[in-house]
């Protein structure tokens, strides 16, 4: 007899057939178990694969802070450490977001002493919404625009220039290579992407939570308006539909799909199939590295070294 719900019985019998835990490596694998894993579209995590890299022995907060002195870098600005992640507007809509950083270009050195500030009085949320780092706003320095090679140039001779098992097995050199510093107040929202990842952790862990691409029906993947957080010298950081300011020529106000379950909020923004998702969880710790297949799902969060700072490299 058919079934009453095909897509219900499709994500039962995946989650029957295959393990919802992820393959943990001793070493780095050849180019061609590397393809393998590609073709069986499976993360992997290398524990201590990044341990004798220059990075993950020097890069503390004085070795970055003194190499990096003088230097302007790019940092996204938020209330709640919310960057590039569905959020419901403030006005009386009540309508859901998508809500963009504001950026601005800070000296490392002040970027980075808020940042360890900020962990250290562990108050980064306490008063949601406003500016000034008494008041809590969430800098994050995240630029995915290949930063490691441009921005942060001096820097990247003591990170490897690609990963080999990766380059050779795919032929090609990373598009890619961003390099993450923050703290334990930003989350990176339930997203995907279409490249092939390979996540070095530095300094302190990542946490991440993983759904395989067939959790599309669990997601509810809705089209948001765009928003952007902009400065308020009455109201700190306040969010501003991007709808419209762009003229009205072709994107102007382009919706953005994006997720808006959250696997760790499960009851809320659910559809009728997310009980069926069955999240993956990984913790990295310093020197450890994550194959994370294209397109699909993770959300991620961080916990700081001692000295307040969580440092990530990632190639795509």
């Amino acid at each position: 007899m058919a079934s009453e719900d095909p897509i219900a019985e499709l994500l039962t019998t995946y989650n029957e057939l295959n393990a919802s835990t992820i393959e943990s490596l001793d070493s780095e694998p050849s180019p061609l178990e590397f393809m393998r894993h590609v073709s069986r579209n499976t993360p992997f995590v290398i524990r201590r694969g990044a341990r004798d890299w220059t990075a993950t022995r020097r890069w503390d907060a004085s070795y970055l802070r003194s190499t990096l002195a003088g230097h302007k870098v790019n940092v996204a600005v938020t209330p709640f450490g919310n960057a590039d992640a569905p959020t419901v507007d403030t006005d009386d809509s009540g309508d859901l977001l998508f809500a963009k950083p504001h950026e601005e270009d800070q000296a490392f050195e002040d970027f980075l002493d808020y940042v360890i500030q900020q962990e250290r009085r562990g108050n980064g949320n306490s008063e949601k919404g406003t500016g000034g780092a008494e008041r809590g706003e969430v800098r994050y320095a995240q630029t995915q625009n290949d930063n490691l090679r441009h921005e942060y140039i001096t820097l990247f001779g003591q990170v490897q220039c690609s990963i080999a098992f990766a380059r050779i097995a795919l032929e090609k050199d990373p598009d890619a290579i961003n390099l993450w510093i923050g703290n334990s107040h930003s989350v990176t929202a339930l997203h995907r992407d279409n490249y092939e990842n390979i996540y070095v952790q530095i300094a302190g862990q990542k946490h991440f939570v993983l759904l395989r691409p067939l959790c599309q029906p669990c997601v509810n993947e809705q089209d948001l308006v765009p928003a952007t957080y902009v400065r308020d010298a009455e109201n700190g950081l306040a969010l501003r539909r991007d709808e419209g300011e762009q003229g009205e020529g072709e994107g102007a106000g382009m919706k953005v799909p994006f997720a808006t379950w959250d696997p760790d909020a499960p009851t809320a923004r659910a559809t009728p199939y997310s009980h069926l998702a069955e999240p993956m969880r990984v913790t990295l710790d310093p020197g450890d590295m994550l194959y994370l297949p294209a397109m699909w799902y993770h959300k991620v969060s961080q916990s700081c070294s001692d000295e307040g700072i969580c440092v990530a490299v990632n190639y795509w």
